[in-house]
């Protein structure tokens, strides 16, 4: 059963609806199908920031709701659960729909909803790994629609970031001369490899950085419940939705080279890397960013981040994306 949640408006000093904020949450029909989308501002005179989460099919906005909402007050924030994933799987969805030009055409259909709302010309873009592909290839066919373009864990040529992932787990596995490690990931070989691959390679890696233990679980919970707009009930489908988009799509993204495809952006774009993400290792970001020609470029490192880099260090990441409202509004 799907879980709409609420959302509670923004209130002034005396406990009145702020004039001009918006806090809104509804199923949108997005590409022929209704997909869950989430608005808030404090302002919608504020840029408006669209959130597109990776995967495909892990949606992130429990991540942002928690850690990044203090740019709820400096952007009108989007956060979406793209098609087959979150708030918006749906068993009947078919999977000849599931393409990157699909979720491009949806894209389009929320940004121009998310600019008719808040009656702006253009958007700000954070595309977080897949994401970052979806927003490339966004920006790309949709230039006038995009103020600035930020790239997180920025996916370039993906089956060097796949291959470039694989090595750091067998490396790890034999240094630390995990036998299991060791038969699993030989066993899958290299990639390209299946979705099922996948899982095999990730599960290892977030063993070896640390990340997969109960109390990634227990704070996964939490973020759940914390707030009205999420609740327990919306695991099921999260975890549905994310293997069915995986399996669904891993064949056409984890092929897609950004270097090729889209060797130039016409507004200005950021980067934001992990140093420790061993899921798109940051020198084939950082190889992207190098070819990418742009009207500015700038290349912002976490250090102490892995993936999950808004996750990791919240405020940096805050701070930075404020810096992008006062380039939006240029």
């Amino acid at each position: 059963m799907k879980h709409l949640g609420r959302t509670e408006p923004f209130r002034d000093a005396g406990g009145k609806v702020l004039a001009g904020s918006i806090a809104e949450v509804s199923y949108r029909r997005l590409g022929g199908l209704e997909q869950w989308v989430l608005i808030r501002g404090e302002s919608a005179a504020n840029p408006p920031l669209v959130l597109l989460h990776g995967g495909p099919g892990f949606p992130e906005s429990y991540f942002h709701r928690h850690f990044n909402a203090p740019l709820e007050k400096h952007f009108t924030v989007v956060y979406w659960d793209q098609r087959g994933s979150g708030k918006s799987f749906d068993r009947r969805i078919p999977r000849s729909s599931m393409t990157a030009a699909q979720f491009v055409t949806d894209l389009d259909e929320l940004v121009d909803a998310a600019r008719e709302r808040t009656g702006q010309e253009k958007v700000v873009l954070f595309g977080h790994s897949w994401g970052s592909v979806l927003g490339v290839l966004y920006a790309a066919r949709f230039p006038e629609k995009v103020s600035v373009y930020v790239g997180g864990a920025q996916i370039g040529d993906w089956p060097a970031a796949e291959a470039a992932s694989y090595a750091f787990a067998l490396a790890e596995a034999r240094r630390l001369e995990n036998r299991k490690a060791l038969e699993d990931l030989q066993r899958i070989g290299p990639p390209p490899y299946g979705a099922q691959a996948v899982w095999t390679e990730r599960l290892w890696v977030n063993r070896f950085e640390g990340h997969l233990n109960a109390k990634t679980l227990w704070d996964l919970g939490r973020m759940l419940t914390a707030g009205p707009e999420f609740s327990l009930a919306d695991l099921p489908n999260l975890m549905r939705g994310f293997r069915f988009s995986l399996d669904a799509m891993w064949a056409e993204v984890s092929a897609i080279n950004l270097l090729e495809r889209v060797p130039e952006l016409a507004m200005p774009v950021l980067f934001f890397l992990g140093r420790q993400d061993h899921w798109v290792p940051p020198h084939t970001s950082v190889a992207y960013f190098e070819a990418l020609r742009a009207p500015s470029k700038r290349l912002v490192w976490f250090e102490q981040s892995g993936h999950e880099l808004f996750a990791d260090e919240p405020e940096r990441f805050n701070a930075a994306m404020i810096e992008v409202a006062g380039l939006a509004r240029r």
